[in-house]
């Protein structure tokens, strides 16, 4: 069960690198229709990841990353067990 759940939580850190890169790569990112729903998945993810007693739903934090993912490089869905 661990194993598995740290499997996952690594590909929602390679789709929040990706995400990172992206917005870091110096390219002029003004859609603003794009980037705040993406601003908006991934503040979620880190609301519910910071839950001060520890009750965290990995569903919902990896549904927010793939959301904001998708938005961003406007393509399908992530199919998180490609990665």
């Amino acid at each position: 069960m661990m194993q598995a759940e740290n499997k996952r939580l690594r590909k929602i850190q390679h789709l929040a690198h990706e995400i990172m890169d992206e917005m870091n790569a110096g390219k002029e990112l003004k859609e603003l229709e794009t980037l705040i729903p993406v601003i908006d998945n991934l503040s979620r993810a880190i609301g519910d990841l910071t839950d001060a007693f520890g009750n965290y739903s990995l569903d919902y934090v990896e549904e927010k990353v793939k959301n904001a993912h998708t938005l961003l490089f406007k393509k399908d869905k992530v199919d998180m067990y490609q990665l």
